[in-house]
């Protein structure tokens, strides 16, 4: 079976700060703000939030199916891709754009400061889930809307229910772009919702919803906290999912991606929520181990025993 991976492809240049933002930033100056933060470590990666999910559903031997927009400095990208086996069809180059890039800057404290610029990105509504259903509606079980161009998160959301494609919304960075109306309408249409815990209340805020009644409205609400865990509301349960520890964290990069794709996995094959919920725990604490969104490189025995020593049984 096959997940559908709606979002970005991005190259992402990670800076590492080595003080601290909230000690060269003065709250009572935030009017003129105008800081510099000098970072000895620079490296570009690949990422975007649907390069990195298929990457980490790959590695749970998952078959990702990326629908992206990407420029004409994507060549590399496509290599990257092909190393891993991971199909580039319904991925569409528009050779005069750049490829969404996301400029990182990281503090001694894993707090991030992003600039991004889209490039391409905002071109995905000219992707068209029709397009994959033609080609792969007998093997499609799941997919994902996750932050992309804004008409092409809207399109997708709505292709994506009309071809009665269940799908988790993934609203991340993405979500400012979207007011109320709109965000209730996104929660019509989704089967599913992953948010981290800042942008749960940012989605509370704008529709009005207790975080209970917009799990009433699809099948299950997933409420990631970083080292705190997760939390997952379905219409009947509410599960609290435990962080996996992880003794030297390097780099939180795309460690929420490495949760979906978990998520991900679990609808797919029909893990129950506390073992779907722990599994994206697991991923989220490999990635967050290693620089980069896409260099962690366990074997899926590996992933399997890691799974086994944090929880006490297997997926």
């Amino acid at each position: 079976m096959s997940s559908l991976i709606c979002g970005s492809i991005a190259y992402d240049t990670i800076m590492s700060f080595e003080g601290r933002f909230r000690e060269q930033i003065l709250p009572d100056q935030l009017h003129i703000l105008n800081v510099a933060f000098l970072v000895p470590q620079m490296r570009r990666e690949f990422g975007g939030c649907a390069g990195n999910i298929a990457y980490n559903l790959k590695l749970l031997g998952g078959d990702p199916i990326i629908m992206a927009t990407v420029g004409g400095d994507s060549g590399n990208y496509f290599d990257q891709l092909n190393r891993y086996g991971i199909s580039a069809e319904f991925i569409k180059e528009l050779p005069e754009a750049f490829t969404a890039q996301a400029m990182i800057t990281t503090d001694r404290d894993n707090n991030q400061i992003t600039a991004f610029h889209p490039g391409a990105m905002s071109d995905s509504h000219l992707n068209l889930v029709s397009d994959v259903v033609r080609a792969k509606s007998s093997s499609l079980k799941i997919a994902i809307v996750a932050p992309d161009g804004r008409q092409g998160m809207t399109d997708h959301a709505k292709q994506l229910a009309d071809a009665h494609i269940p799908f988790i919304f993934d609203p991340g960075q993405g979500l400012p772009m979207f007011d109320g109306p709109e965000l209730k309408e996104f929660l019509e249409l989704a089967s599913y919702v992953a948010v981290n815990d800042y942008e749960a209340e940012m989605l509370s805020q704008r529709t009005g919803l207790s975080l209970t009644q917009i799990a009433q409205r699809v099948k299950a609400l997933i409420v990631t906290k970083g080292a705190q865990g997760a939390e997952i509301y379905s219409s009947q349960s509410h599960f609290l999912i435990p962080a996996v520890t992880v003794t030297s964290p390097v780099d939180p990069t795309g460690c929420g991606d490495a949760l979906r794709a978990g998520l991900l996995f679990g609808i797919e094959n029909g893990l129950d929520w506390e073992t779907t919920g722990r599994l994206g725990s697991l991923m989220g604490a490999i990635k967050i181990s290693s620089q980069g969104p896409q260099n962690h490189q366990p074997s899926l025995s590996e992933i399997h025993l890691q799974f086994k020593d944090a929880f006490g049984y297997d997926f």
